[in-house]
C-alpha cells in the first residue's frame, strides 16, 4: 500500500503553474505546498497589520481558483501552510470558493500555533506544530486542510499517519516520513534546482518531487514522467542536508536520526529512503518570533579605475558626520575591479553602506541627503547605483521555546467540530549522540591546487541568525579524504567571515557528508539583512570555489 504524496510549492512566490501541474502530470493522493519561511511570516505580519483579515499566503487561493475542481475530480486532496497567520481566514474563503465553483469540498484548518498575544512587542510568534492536527483533519474526511505554523516535514507526516495509522508512538515509521517530508518541503531542491551539479542534467524548468510512501517509514523519491530536472543520490543528499544540524533533527512529533538514513539509487529519477530511525521528540516546541527591529537604508558607490583603496578612504571620511547619529554603520568594499579593463564595469568596485537605526529620520532623509550632495565634491567618477530612499523596516528573528502543552493544538473540522491534539506524551533531551568513527584515511601520494567543489558538492542555508553548510563527497575515496581535511579550523581557513564565530561540525558518514553550523553570522536573521547573502544561499558555493591540496587520485 503506497501513499504518493507531491509538492507544489517550495515557498512563498514559488512556480505559480505547479499545482495544476503536479495534479496532470501523474498520479497522486495528496498534494502538498509549503508557502512559509522565517520572512515569509514577517511579511504576513506587516500584511495583517494593514488588514485585520489578512495574514495568509493570497497566491493560493488563486491557484485553488484554476485546480480545485481538478482535485476533486482526480480524488487529490491538498494539505498546505498556506494560512500563515489566519489559517481560519484562509479555509473560509477557500470555503467560499468551493461554493462559487459549485464543488463539495471539505475544507478543514489547523490551529493553535499563533503565540503573539504571549510576546508583548512581537509582530508574530508561533509555535511550530507537528503533524498529527492534519492527520485529524483528513481522518474525518477533509478534502483540503490548511494550516499556519507547522513545521515542513508535518505536511508529510500528517498524511502518512492518517493513511497508515501511525500512532505518537511510531518513532522509526513517523522518522521515516519526516525525512521525505524535509526532501519534498524545497520543492525543485530536491529535483536539480539550485544543486552543485547543475550541469548533468536538463535543469532549466525541474519538475515538482513525490514521495511514495509506504507502511514502514521508507519511501522513494522521484517526478512525474516527462517533467524537467533530475532525482538521484545527489539531488536527494543536497536538500537533506539543507537546513539542518546534527544528527538528531528535532520536531515536534519525532526526532529523526540524520545518520541512519541509508539512499540508493532505485531506477531513472528515484531514490529509496530507508533504515531512519526514530526517537521522542524533544520536551519542548520551538516558537519563531518575529519583530520589527528598526529602519534600515544603503547606498552603493561607484569606484572606478585607480587609486580604488584611496577613494573608498575620501567617501567614508565625508559620510562619517551624516552617520555619527547612526546606531550601526557598516561599510564593505566588494573588489570587482581588474586592472586595464576592457569595460568601465569590469574597471568598477563597489562599496557598500549599510546603516540601522530605531529612528528612520536617520537612516533616511539624513543619509541620503549626504550622499547626493556628494556628486560634485568627492572623489574622481562619482556616482552610486542608486539612490538611497527614505529607508525602510527590517525584521528581527529569534526563536523561544515552549513545553508542549503551551499550546492549544486544536484540528477545526468541515463541520465546525473542533478536536484537541494531544502533546507528546514521551520527549526526550536532546543531545548530539557520540561522534561516529571516521574511515581510514587515504594513503600519501601527489596533491594538486584545486577547487574542493571539484570532488564535493555542497548546500547552505539559514536558521535564524545562523547558517549551516552540508559538504558531501560523490565516492567512497573523496570522502576518505573529506573526513580528514575539512576540520572546522580549515573551514575558517577557507571562508574568514567565520574566522572569529563558533563553528560547530556534524559527521554524518552513511551520507557521505559533514554538516558544519556557523552561529551568528546573519546577525539577527534573514530580515535584518546582515550581510550580502542574508540567508546564507550562496555559502556552500563560495567554500567549494575555494583552492586547497586535492590528491590527484579523486581529480
Amino acid at each position: 500500500m503506497t501513499l504518493r504524496i507531491g509538492n507544489a510549492s517550495g515557498f512563498y512566490g514559488d512556480r505559480f503553474d505547479a499545482l495544476r501541474e503536479m495534479l496532470t502530470g501523474g498520479e497522486l493522493d495528496v498534494l502538498t505546498g509549503d508557502y512559509l519561511a522565517e520572512l515569509t511570516m514577517l511579511i504576513l505580519g506587516r500584511d495583517r497589520l494593514k488588514d485585520p483579515g489578512a495574514g495568509y499566503a493570497r497566491t493560493f487561493l488563486r491557484q485553488l481558483e484554476e485546480c480545485l475542481g481538478l482535485a476533486h475530480e482526480r480524488g487529490v486532496r491538498i494539505v498546505a501552510n498556506a494560512g500563515g497567520l489566519n489559517p481560519s481566514g484562509l479555509a473560509d474563503r477557500t470555503r467560499e470558493l468551493a461554493d462559487r465553483l459549485g464543488l463539495p469540498v471539505r475544507v478543514a484548518h489547523v490551529e493553535g500555533d499563533d503565540l503573539t498575544g504571549r510576546y508583548p512587542g512581537s509582530l508574530a510568534a508561533h509555535a511550530y506544530l507537528g503533524g498529527f492536527g492534519i492527520a485529524a483533519c483528513l481522518r474525518e474526511g477533509a478534502d483540503v486542510v490548511v494550516t499556519g505554523r507547522v513545521t515542513d516535514a508535518s505536511l508529510v507526516t500528517g498524511p502518512a499517519a492518517a493513511h497508515f495509522g501511525w500512532g505518537p508512538a511510531d518513532y522509526d515509521r513517523l522518522a521515516g516520513a519526516v525525512v521525505a517530508g524535509h526532501v519534498l518541503e524545497c520543492g525543485t531542491q530536491a529535483t536539480g534546482g539550485n544543486y552543485s551539479f547543475f550541469q548533468e542534467g536538463d535543469v532549466r524548468r525541474p519538475g515538482f518531487p513525490l514521495a511514495e510512501l509506504h507502511e514502514d517509514g521508507t519511501a522513494v523519491i522521484t517526478k512525474h514522467p516527462g517533467t524537467g530536472g533530475f532525482v538521484d543520490v545527489g539531488t536527494v543528499t543536497a536538500q537533506l542536508l539543507y537546513e539542518t544540524q546534527g544528527a538528531r533533527y528535532a520536531g515536534p512529533d519525532v526526532t529523526a536520526r540524520l545518520d541512519t538514513v541509508r539512499l540508493t539509487q532505485d531506477g531513472a529519477d528515484r531514490v529509496r529512503i530507508s533504515g531512519v530511525r526514530g526517537e521522542a521528540p524533544p520536551p519542548t516546541l520551538k516558537v519563531g518570533l518575529n519583530r520589527l527591529g528598526g529602519f534600515r537604508n544603503e547606498v552603493a558607490f561607484v569606484l572606478t579605475g585607480l587609486d580604488i583603496e584611496a577613494k573608498a578612504a575620501l567617501v567614508r571620511e565625508q559620510m562619517e558626520p551624516a552617520l555619527a547619529k547612526a546606531a550601526e554603520v557598516r561599510w564593505d568594499l566588494v573588489r570587482t575591479d581588474r586592472p586595464d579593463a576592457g569595460t568601465e564595469e569590469a574597471a568598477s568596485a563597489l562599496l557598500r553602506l549599510v546603516v540601522r537605526d530605531a529612528n528612520q529620520e536617520i537612516v533616511g532623509r539624513a543619509l541620503s541627503g549626504a550622499a547626493v550632495e556628494l556628486a560634485l565634491a568627492s572623489y574622481p567618477g562619482f556616482h552610486v547605483l542608486a539612490p538611497p530612499g527614505k529607508g525602510s523596516p527590517y525584521g528581527v528573528f529569534e526563536d523561544v521555546y515552549v513545553p508542549h502543552g503551551a499550546v492549544d493544538h486544536v484540528a477545526v473540522l468541515h463541520d465546525g467540530r473542533r478536536l484537541p491534539v494531544a502533546p507528546a506524551q514521551e520527549t526526550a533531551v536532546l543531545d548530539d549522540p557520540p561522534t561516529p568513527p571516521l574511515p581510514e584515511p587515504l594513503p600519501e601520494g601527489p596533491t594538486r591546487r584545486a577547487p574542493l567543489g571539484l570532488i564535493a558538492g555542497a548546500r547552505s542555508g539559514d536558521k535564524g541568525g545562523n547558517a549551516n553548510i552540508g559538504v558531501w563527497a560523490r565516492t567512497d575515496e573523496a570522502w576518505r579524504w573529506l573526513a580528514h581535511t575539512l576540520t572546522v579550523d580549515r573551514l575558517r581557513e577557507l571562508l574568514p567571515e567565520t574566522a572569529e564565530l563558533p563553528v560547530t561540525r556534524h559527521d554524518l558518514p552513511h551520507l557521505r557528508a559533514l554538516n558544519f553550523v556557523v552561529e551568528g553570522i546573519l546577525g539577527e536573521g534573514v530580515a535584518a539583512q546582515h550581510r550580502f547573502d542574508p540567508q546564507a544561499k550562496a555559502l556552500g558555493e563560495w567554500l567549494r570555489s575555494r583552492h586547497l591540496d586535492i590528491p590527484e587520485a579523486l581529480l
